[in-house]
């Protein structure tokens, strides 16, 4: 039994099983000829039942054996890993006599029910709010990160939770990643079919900075952000998160995947996600109510620093959220389902990829430059901006990438017109500020 590199520590139980096994050889119970085709991946209890381990999907694929014995309820998630063959067993016991060749392996357990899709909040449930709508079909189709700031009970989460059932479904690859994640992470949800619906993950304020990145002083484990691969991340009440935690998000959110280093060593986990952010205009949630708020300036710009620069840099669309007015409330029409806003998001999305991209907010510069050319009105529109200091170099570029998500969803072709890129140009406005008169504002 060799368990190099000693300079790794070995922890967990995932080691139990070909553990037991390796002694069982060693003391003559076993052949080497018996057991040499296998690899052994799974929990022992004091009672020689064989128990699942988190992970089972990356062992599975990472073993070099042709054949890899898991317990029982960790065999249809072990058939996930590939081409190698999974046989399963109860007890230790019943492990040896199979392996001697004098009792079959169990037979397979029953393949688990396909997961059915639950049902979506959906878009039609929205009453008001045509842009927070627009807002969250841009996001869907570009893979935009989005900022809406509101008072308390405007829909800020009735719309973010809708996000979701706005995105494709993941592929079989993307499906395999988020499947491992979960796996790994062992965060509460079934891994025993891949994972394909979008995951939606929403930490609470409080959390730290290890459950939102991953880490951990032992052993390195996905945070919520690997967990909202594929999928959104949901920071409700930003403004009360600690910025050390939110600064944490700028890199993952560049480059797709998050890297941890610890004293036990450094891993890189998937998070590639969209990110959804909501939070208050001011500590009493009242900012931009004329005569309702309770908040002094000294207050409000306190609570607008709790978001960095940086960090609101990479949201590409900011709005504040009203709330409706009881006309909506009660007499508006039902909105637009949600059905009918997928369409178009996946026609969107059929557009970035023959750009060789999945969405357009992949689109480095150089290829903006090529897929996402400017009429003379926005060429115009844009040059303003930078010259009056509301955009910089990387702010031009998010706009043009809105833009031409702007210019996919109603189904033409660039070059972009002004009122596109007028429109990206309004949603990325600053909503955190001292100035609330935004608060009236609407785009058309």
């Amino acid at each position: 039994m060799n368990l190099a590199p000693g300079s790794v520590r070995k922890e967990g139980s995932g080691l139990d099983l070909a553990t037991a096994v390796a002694v069982l050889v060693a003391e003559g119970e076993l052949s080497r000829e018996q057991t040499d085709e296998y690899a052994f991946v799974a929990e022992l209890g004091l009672d020689g039942a064989l128990r699942r381990v988190p992970g089972t999907l990356s062992l599975v694929e990472a073993v070099e054996g042709s054949r890899v014995v898991v317990a029982e309820d960790a065999y249809a998630e072990a058939r996930l890993g590939g081409e190698r063959e999974v046989r399963c067993a109860t007890k230790l016991k019943e492990l040896v006599q199979c392996l001697r060749g004098e009792a079959p392996f169990d037979l397979p357990p029953p393949a688990p029910p396909t997961a059915k899709a639950e049902v979506t909040e959906d878009l039609r449930d929205v009453r008001g709010q045509p842009f927070g709508r627009r807002a969250l079909e841009i996001a869907a189709a570009g893979g935009h990160h989005l900022l809406m700031v509101g008072p308390p009970g405007a829909g800020k989460t009735m719309l973010a939770r809708r996000l979701p059932g706005l995105l494709p479904p993941l592929d079989k690859e993307a499906a395999r990643v988020v499947t491992r994640i979960y796996s790994a992470g062992d965060f509460g949800v079934p891994t025993s079919v891949l994972i394909t619906r979008p995951p939606f993950r929403a930490p609470h304020h409080s959390t730290t900075m290890v459950a939102l990145v991953g880490g951990g002083s032992r052993a390195l484990r996905p945070g919520e952000i690997s967990a909202a691969h594929g999928g959104v991340l949901f920071l409700d009440e930003l403004g009360e998160f600690s910025p050390v935690v939110l600064d944490a998000l700028r890199q993952p959110l560049e480059d797709g995947v998050i890297r941890v280093s610890r004293a036990a060593g450094a891993v890189t986990f998937p998070a590639e996600f969209v990110l959804v952010g909501s939070m208050n205009p001011c500590p009493c949630g009242n900012a931009g109510s004329p005569g309702h708020c309770r908040c002094n300036d000294g207050a409000r710009v306190r609570y607008a620093r709790r978001l960095s620069g940086p960090l609101l840099d990479r949201f590409d669309m900011r709005l504040f959220v009203q709330r409706p007015s009881a006309d909506e409330l009660f007499r508006g029409k039902p909105g637009e389902p949600s059905a009918a806003v997928r369409k178009r998001v996946l026609a969107a999305r059929r557009r970035a990829e023959r750009r060789g991209v999945r969405y357009n907010s992949m689109l480095g510069s150089r290829l903006l430059e090529r897929e996402a050319p400017l009429s003379p009105e926005a060429a115009a529109l844009a040059e303003r901006a930078v010259a009056s200091g509301q955009l910089s170099a990387r702010g031009l570029q998010r706009v043009r990438c809105v833009g031409l998500t702007i210019c996919d969803l109603e189904g033409r072709e660039p070059p972009l017109r002004g009122a596109d890129l007028a429109l990206a140009l309004q949603l990325r406005t600053n909503p955190v500020s001292l100035d609330h008169s935004y608060a009236g504002s609407h785009v058309a």
